[in-house]
């Protein structure tokens, strides 16, 4: 089956749309400010996770814009056709939102040259990533690491607006800072702005913190009322109650969900309902392990790592009756059908437990 099979078949008994909606006919694709206004919680770039099928799931369960993970400058110019599986849309995303890596300005270039002649009208923008606190991004000057330099980072700005010839817009992700105590975000999107960048995305930790510790959302704040571009909030967003808290707090334009929309494609659907003032929708035990289905069944439409799954399996079962069984025998599946039939014996459990 193909994708939009899948979503179309499998799609509406997990609570998702087989066809996400379409923007306003005026939201022009460079307008990054209107879309925003418009679908302002989206899905983040996560390494390892938001490929192809997550970035369907979570533009069906209503995010705006869905990132891929981030990919390598570098990559693209050595890596060849790998290194594109990571870049290019399945037929069920409207578009998408490229996020780039590395630290050398023609390698951006070209990058963004590449990308653009290759996606086309299904680019929504190109980002790039100065947020990653992964020493083996950071130890060759990438990633967070261009906090330090704010002067490559704007050079490295201004070579992917040169690669994108004004095609989409360029944008940045950042962090509060690269070392605790030292806070460098609102400076340092200052700088982004002046460089071109049309929207920055901050994560309210310190890079050194990497994912431990509280986000500090003032730091956000303090970003969004430093520039006049959109800011995208980022950092604690686990639900879409706390989706629609940043967002009303932060002053931002936009919100990221990346480890809240885990399990919960759902999440950007229910943060529009509670930024309006709705209660979210409930997601019993059934709608979780349907949803479940459809992913894996979108993995493999996608030709994707199937062991995705497993990690799969532990998100959308969890809190089950003997989750702990199922996700022990998701670990040793091997096909589809293999992650399927766990979703059967969930649902046989449910059947029991009624």
């Amino acid at each position: 089956m193909t994708p939009s099979q899948v979503l179309a078949e499998w799609g509406p008994a997990a609570g998702l749309s087989g066809t996400p909606a379409p923007l306003p006919e005026n939201t022009g694709a460079l307008d990054l400010a209107s879309r925003l206004r418009v679908r302002p919680f989206l899905m983040a770039p996560m390494a390892g996770v938001s490929d192809a099928a997550y970035r369907s799931m979570a533009r069906a369960g209503g995010a705006g814009l869905a990132y891929t993970e981030m990919v390598s400058c570098a990559g693209l110019h050595y890596g060849g056709e790998k290194t594109w599986k990571l870049v290019e849309p399945a037929e069920t995303e409207p578009d998408v939102a490229v996020q780039l890596f590395g630290s050398k300005p023609e390698l951006f270039r070209e990058a963004a040259a590449s990308v653009v002649g290759r996606l086309g009208d299904r680019l929504a923008l190109i980002d790039i990533n100065m947020a990653c606190p992964v020493p083996k991004v950071t130890k060759k000057g990438e990633g967070s690491a261009l906090l330090d330099s704010p002067e490559l980072a704007a050079r490295l700005v201004g070579a992917c607006i040169e690669g994108v010839a004004s095609r989409v817009p360029v944008t940045v992700k950042i962090r509060r800072g690269r070392r605790m105590g030292e806070e460098v975000a609102p400076e340092f999107a200052r700088a982004m702005e002046a460089a071109g960048a049309s929207a920055v995305a901050v994560h309210g930790r310190f890079a050194n913190q990497l994912y431990h510790g509280e986000a500090d959302w003032g730091c956000v704040s303090r970003v969004a009322a430093a520039v006049g571009v959109p800011v995208i909030g980022s950092g604690d967003v686990s639900c879409a109650r706390a989706a629609a808290r940043m967002l009303s707090q932060t002053g931002v334009s936009a919100v990221m969900v990346a480890r809240g929309s885990y399990g919960n494609p759902w999440v950007f659907r229910d943060a529009a309902a509670a930024a309006a003032g709705k209660r979210p929708a409930e997601h019993p035990a059934r709608e979780r392990v349907a949803a479940f289905r459809c992913h894996v069944r979108l993995l493999d439409a996608t030709a994707a790592h199937l062991k995705r799954a497993r990690s799969l399996a532990g998100w959308y079962l969890r809190g089950m009756p003997e989750a702990a069984r199922l996700r022990g025998m998701a670990v040793s599946c091997l096909t589809p059908e293999d992650y399927l039939a766990v979703a059967d014996v969930a649902d046989r459990m449910l059947d029991d437990a009624e």
